[in-house]
């Protein structure tokens, strides 16, 4: 089964941003990374997870190891009643980050998806690699 680890990381918050994903099937390993201007981190954790998914469009089953509680509670909690409530979360707000929420949504229709939480900053071999990777980017911008 195809694991990917990914991060975000902004710079100011909002300010300029990156986000990396690592991907491994167990033989191979593929790193990518990119960033934005003027972003948050929450939007750099779920342009993670999107570049992520979407890259692995020809697994139909991966894991997704993330630091997010964010993104993880996202998708497997808060995302149903948000489209169920026409993007508006529990105190009637507009989602934020609908765009990306709305892509992702999309992007995972086909795909079953083990959500991991790890902790960040924590030891972990390949979530330490894709912080270096973001924030590597967010600092390209400065």
């Amino acid at each position: 089964m195809l694991k990917i680890w990914t991060d975000g990381s902004c710079l100011g918050n909002p300010g300029p941003g990156g986000w990396a994903f690592v991907a491994t099937d167990g033989i191979h390993t593929a790193e990518k990374f990119g960033c934005e201007n003027d972003t948050t981190n929450n939007r750099m954790e779920l342009m993670a997870v999107l570049r992520a998914v979407t890259a692995a469009h020809r697994h139909n089953e991966i894991e997704i190891h993330t630091d997010s509680q964010y993104v993880k509670n996202g998708m497997q909690s808060w995302l149903k009643n948000w489209k169920r409530n026409n993007w508006r979360t529990a105190d009637k707000k507009p989602v934020k980050n609908q765009d990306l929420w709305s892509a992702l949504d999309a992007a995972t229709q086909n795909i079953k998806i083990h959500w991991h939480w790890v902790k960040g900053h924590a030891g972990e071999e390949l979530n330490e690699r894709c912080d270096t990777l973001a924030r590597t980017a967010a600092e390209s911008l400065k």
